[in-house]
């Protein structure tokens, strides 16, 4: 099924039968790769790049233009993934508001709901009216499950150079609204230096069962040359964690013989090296790997007497 019968733009499925074009053919050009589906009932070619403004291309075609984007369809305009594995064969409903008296669409494939939003809080983004990045971050602190929300925002202080003061300062504005109290501890440990939301659950994991926070993103360096980059790393006590995800089986041979050496490096020059996997963050790996940090930390070296 050739690529080029398919609009070079995103379409709907009503859009594909006005080309004569049916849902089931659609739907099997999604199957073998040809397609892909980027919201809810709307899809694009697959050899079409992601770009922001592909994405707000696509968002057009489901909200109406007195909507605005919010939440995790607004983090997507702005480049931040909050989407559970899961959802990215099964779509979940676009989010959008209407603001105070204006009627919320009512949309098939639309989480349509009011919001009261500042004028501030809007930004317009090839035409299309998405919350900032700010709001947006702030808006998902109190939304998503902790592990999630701070992923979310380490990812936009990276991303969009949020830093902690500006959204401590945003977050005075949600006085006794639900999930604010999330929204300020997490805050509290966000960072920008986390390259992947599963480091920054491991982060949140660590800090959560009392341990001192790790330095994200640590370079050791051989004969002054930057070699070798840790996850999270404690460099006084040499003791380095690792996340190997999803992405582990993706990797070259040479990625893995690359991480092999690495690792065997770290051992023979006196680091411990702890594995934290995808299946890692609920019982039993999650005590797992937390007992090993705990026993690490505790096994170092002490000038004390008694």
């Amino acid at each position: 099924m050739h690529a080029r019968l398919y609009p070079d733009h995103p379409f709907t499925l009503a859009d594909a039968a006005l080309r004569g074009i049916s849902r089931s053919r659609v739907q099997l050009a999604a199957r073998d790769g040809v397609l892909r589906r980027v919201l809810r009932g709307v899809f694009v070619r697959s050899d079409l790049p992601d770009t922001i403004e592909l994405r707000v291309s696509a968002a057009s075609l489901v909200v109406g233009p007195t909507s605005v984007l919010t939440d995790r369809t607004a983090a997507w305009i702005h480049g931040v993934d909050v989407f559970t594995y899961g959802e990215h064969d099964v779509l979940p409903p676009v989010d959008s508001c209407a603001l105070r008296g204006r009627s919320r669409t009512r949309r098939d494939g639309v989480d349509g709901r009011t919001r009261d939003l500042a004028p501030e809080d809007v930004m317009v983004v090839h035409g299309l009216r998405v919350t900032t990045p700010l709001r947006t971050a702030l808006d998902l602190g109190c939304h998503l499950r902790r592990r999630d929300a701070v992923a979310a925002l380490d990812q936009f202080m990276r991303l969009h150079e949020l830093t902690q003061e500006q959204l401590s300062r945003g977050a005075t504005r949600f006085f006794r609204r639900r999930g604010v109290i999330q929204l300020r501890q997490l805050i509290a440990v966000a960072d920008p230096r986390a390259e992947s939301p599963r480091e920054s659950w491991t982060r949140l994991e660590i800090l959560d069962a009392g341990l001192p926070c790790p330095e994200p993103q640590f370079w050791i360096k051989i004969n002054g040359v930057p070699t070798y980059r840790l996850d999270l790393a404690y460099p006084r006590l040499r003791i380095a964690i690792e996340y190997d995800g999803d992405e582990f089986h993706l990797r070259t041979e040479e990625q893995k013989r690359h991480d092999a050496e690495r690792r065997e490096w770290l051992k023979q020059h006196g680091w411990t090296v702890i594995v934290v996997r995808n299946g890692d963050f609920t019982d039993p790996g999650l005590v797992r790997w937390i007992s090993e940090l705990r026993c690490a930390l505790r096994a170092t070296y002490s000038n004390r007497r008694w």
